[in-house]
């Protein structure tokens, strides 16, 4: 498993040269949320669409 240092080099190591700070921080942005999302995953922490719907939809049917 790659330390978080090492995560980061090779996602910066994979912008283009002219690539801007907004844009690192960006990109680090998007990894940790989807390594959030990767694990609720993994850890049944998700709800279904169809409960998703309902709960935005007030429907309790």
């Amino acid at each position: 498993m790659q330390s978080i240092k090492q995560s980061a080099h090779e996602l910066i190591d994979h912008l283009p040269e002219q690539a801007t700070w907004d844009d690192v921080m960006y990109t680090l942005y998007v990894r940790q949320k989807l390594e959030r999302s990767l694990k609720a995953v993994s850890e049944g922490k998700v709800t279904s669409h169809e409960e998703a719907k309902k709960r935005l939809l007030g429907n309790d049917r």
